[in-house]
């Protein structure tokens, strides 16, 4: 694949992860600095590694959010959260049943924080149950 089409195929992917509305606002963002960034991701994070056919996106959804506690990325924790709720189909439980598994292998303070980050966004969001 050349770039224009690993190019192509990774903002289609990151536009079906993250939604069309946080992916313009991105765009509208880049400047000379960051620009060289934003097609390096878009062509080998979304490009190469999510469009490769072994793992659905469901499967990457989970290992992102995962691998987000783990290294404490909390903003690109906030993002992949709300995306696989507002974009994924994933519901409240899917993303406390993430956060307990991370709970034993990442430790309770780092899953701790992520229960409250991801709390926020339910929240925000009106999936709260009572």
């Amino acid at each position: 694949m050349d770039d224009q089409k690993r190019r192509d195929a990774g903002m289609n992917v990151r536009r079906k992860v993250l939604g069309n509305a946080w992916v313009d606002k991105s765009i509208a963002n880049r400047n000379a600095f960051n620009t060289d960034f934003q097609d390096l991701i878009t062509r080998y994070a979304w490009g190469d590694i999510w469009t490769r056919p072994h793992f659905d996106e469901r499967t990457r959804r989970v290992l992102v959010i995962g691998t987000m506690v783990a290294l404490g990325q909390w903003d690109e924790f906030r993002l992949h959260v709300r995306a696989a709720l507002a974009e994924g189909g994933f519901t409240p439980d899917d993303i406390k049943e993430i956060l307990l598994q991370q709970a034993i292998y990442c430790g309770v303070p780092a899953a701790n924080h992520a229960v409250k980050e991801a709390s926020a966004i339910v929240q925000e969001l009106g999936l709260l149950k009572t």
